[in-house]
């Protein structure tokens, strides 16, 4: 997520700088950027100007200190874990200015108890990227119930000027789009466990019958099973039974089968990431 983040932001004219715990992965980053917009140009829908513009404003950057220092705006797109998120804004609040808007791409977790390692919990909102970021048109924005009006106005405005269209919505389990489509996704899954159709069928039905783009277990495996398994445990501790995780994705997980990444979920993959 983190590096189609970077990609958007770098599109709409700003100076990025991306920072990655994990030793190349800030580089390894900048790399599929620029495989993404070169897939643009040979589509047709970034012309080779913007394309080297964009680019040229993407830094991989060393150290936590050197991404955050004197910026106006901090995105954290670390794995789904509170701790881990909440480590890394303790670092972020000491080093970026006061002005800073902060923001945790997280697609479930509690905004409020994120906010929590920030001294002013006021400019720190929730901004839940859709996978793939470049092409998803849709930002959820995450109003935390310390949240400033002018930080939720600002990461508004932010969307906006990145060329998608952002809803608000309160701090919650699920927000609403995980919320929603995690139950069909799960829903699917437990189709495919009790025989109903195969995954290719039950997604066949989705895109023709109800207009989805991609059906509810390609999505899962573009998502990552191991991702969609922690949301569903969440909710399910959160909410209730009805996100319990059906064994199907528990046990694919297990095996490592976590879908477009390790090559297998409910579908198999190629290297070069087309489904088999």
């Amino acid at each position: 997520m983190g590096h189609g983040i970077a990609q958007v932001v770098a599109q709409m004219g700003a100076q990025v700088r991306i920072q990655d715990a994990l030793k190349g992965a800030s580089r390894a980053a900048v790399d599929r950027i620029g495989k993404n917009l070169a897939k643009g140009v040979e589509l047709g829908k970034v012309s080779p100007q913007d394309r080297d513009a964009a680019l040229a404003r993407v830094t991989a950057a060393d150290a936590l200190e050197d991404a955050c220092a004197n910026v106006d705006w901090v995105i954290e797109a670390v794995p789904e874990s509170l701790e881990l998120k909440r480590d890394i804004f303790l670092d972020v609040d000491r080093i970026a200015p006061a002005r800073a808007l902060f923001a945790t791409n997280t697609s479930s977790l509690p905004v409020s108890d994120i906010a929590t390692a920030v001294k002013d919990s006021s400019r720190l909102v929730g901004m839940h990227f859709f996978n793939p970021v470049h092409v998803m048109k849709l930002v959820e924005v995450v109003r935390h119930k310390g949240s400033s009006d002018a930080a939720v106005a600002l990461a508004v405005a932010l969307v906006e000027k990145l060329g998608k269209t952002p809803i608000t919505v309160t701090d919650s389990p699920g927000f609403a789009s995980s919320r929603l489509g995690l139950v069909i996704g799960l829903e699917a899954m437990r189709m495919v466990e009790q025989g109903v159709a195969s995954a290719a069928d039950i997604d066949t039905a989705m895109k023709l019958g109800y207009g989805h783009p991609m059906g509810p277990l390609e999505l899962t495996d573009l998502v990552g099973l191991d991702v969609r398994l922690g949301i569903a445990e969440y909710l399910s501790r959160a909410i209730g039974p009805t996100f319990s995780p059906p064994k199907v994705l528990s046990d694919k997980v297990a095996a490592g089968k976590l879908g477009k990444k390790s090559g297998e979920g409910f579908y198999k993959w190629s290297p070069d990431g087309k489904r088999l």
